[in-house]
C-alpha cells in the first residue's frame, strides 16, 4: 500500500498524485465511464494534472484515489467537494473508472467509507450528490448507504442523443449508520 489514508475491507483511499493523471485520463475517456459523467470532450493528461492540482490545493475539496487492497491498483477516485464548514455540508463524487471492476460492490464500499470520513472525521451534517437517472448501479450504491431521493432536475443533461434527468440525493448525519469498527 502506498500512502494509505483510509482503510476499508477491500479498498483503501490514498491521495491522488500528479502521476495518476494518465490513468485518470484513461478513465474519463472510456465511453462506458463517460456516459455517467458530464464530460463531453476528450480529456488529456495535462488537463487531468490541472484537475489534480486544483483539487489538492483547494481547502473546500478532498480527493482520494480508490485502490484495491489486493493488487494495490487504483480503480477510481472519490471525494467531498464544495465543503461548507459553516453549514457543515459537502457534495459527494465518485468514479469507478475500471468497467471490469463494476458490479463488485466497490461503489457501495467507497460510498460508506466517504460517509464515515465526512460525518465521523469532518463532522459534516449533510452530504448530497447528483446522479444521472440511467446510472442504476450508482443509485443503488447510494441508496444502500442511506442516501434519500430529494428531487429531480428534469431533462437536465444531454447524453447519447437524449435528454436525461438528474436525480438529487442527500443524507443527513442523523440518518448515517457508521461502519462497524
Amino acid at each position: 500500500m502506498q500512502t494509505p489514508f483510509l482503510l476499508g475491507p477491500r479498498l483503501y483511499f490514498r491521495p491522488v498524485e500528479r502521476d495518476d493523471a494518465p490513468r485518470l485520463a484513461a478513465f474519463v475517456n472510456h465511453p462506458d465511464v463517460r456516459r455517467n459523467l458530464l464530460v463531453h470532450r476528450p480529456m488529456n493528461t495535462a488537463q487531468e494534472v490541472s484537475f489534480v492540482d486544483a483539487l489538492t490545493a483547494s481547502q473546500r475539496d478532498v480527493l482520494f484515489a480508490i485502490v484495491l487492497r489486493d493488487g494495490d491498483r487504483m480503480i477510481g477516485t472519490c471525494g467531498l467537494h464544495d465543503m461548507d464548514f459553516r453549514s457543515r455540508r459537502a457534495t459527494f463524487g465518485m468514479l469507478i473508472g475500471e468497467p471490469s471492476e463494476w458490479h463488485k460492490g466497490y461503489g457501495s464500499e467507497t460510498t460508506r467509507m466517504v460517509l464515515d470520513y465526512g460525518f465521523g472525521t469532518l463532522n459534516l451534517n449533510r452530504i448530497d450528490l447528483q446522479v444521472l437517472e440511467h446510472n442504476v448501479a450508482g443509485i443503488r450504491a447510494y441508496e444502500k448507504a442511506g442516501f434519500r431521493h430529494e428531487g429531480v432536475l428534469r431533462q437536465h443533461h444531454y447524453v447519447d442523443g437524449a435528454y436525461v434527468d438528474t436525480l438529487m440525493m442527500g443524507i443527513l448525519r442523523s440518518e448515517w449508520k457508521p461502519l462497524p469498527a
